[in-house]
């Protein structure tokens, strides 16, 4: 079963009439009233969505889930193929970057990546990068603007690592020397 927000609940209750009402949909003709109810949904869906309180955009925001940089790369572009490290200390899973393709058109693509699971969090960091994803990053950046490429970033993190040996390896340096890169990126 899929999370569900409380606001989404009426929803899913209209979801749930359709699919029993296709269920029988072979023995009954249920025809126009499914598509009267999936219209309904539709509605109710523009409607909810359109008058969401400031924390239900937090909940969503936050929902478990929704898409990270991965999703959104497999299901955006043709081709992604993944670079890793920071040619200084390590390769740190939490930033995701690469080449990726949408027919004949070459971007580089850098975002934050969480995990769906308890491992897979603690492989990824729970999205909070250490200075060496920054400085992979940064990598991508450069060498986006060496071969005149696009840069599609993705952001979704709880923030930087906060750990006393990420600071050690220069953490705040990292995320300054980033931010001064992207800043004079020219493409």
């Amino acid at each position: 079963m899929s999370y569900v927000l409380e606001f989404e609940k009426p929803i899913l209750e209209l979801e749930k009439k359709v699919a029993e009402m296709k269920a029988l949909a072979g023995t009954l003709e249920l025809d126009e009233q499914i598509a009267d109810l999936e219209r309904r949904i539709e509605e109710l869906r523009a409607e909810i969505y359109s008058k969401l309180t400031r924390w239900q955009r937090v909940q969503i925001a936050r929902h478990p889930e929704r898409p990270y940089t991965l999703d959104y790369l497999a299901h955006s572009f043709d081709e992604f193929i993944e670079l890793h490290g920071d040619r200084c200390f390590r390769d740190d899973p939490a930033i995701v970057g690469g080449l990726a393709r949408i027919g004949d058109f070459t971007v580089v693509a850098v975002g934050h990546q969480k995990g769906r699971d308890t491992k897979s969090n603690l492989y990824r960091n729970f999205g909070m990068p250490n200075p060496e994803g920054y400085r992979k990053a940064a990598r991508l950046f450069r060498l986006a603007e060496k071969f005149r490429r696009p840069v599609v970033t993705f952001l979704d993190t709880p923030g930087a690592f906060p750990g006393i040996e990420a600071e050690e390896r220069g953490q705040a340096e990292a995320i300054a020397r980033n931010l001064f890169i992207m800043a004079q990126l020219k493409v």
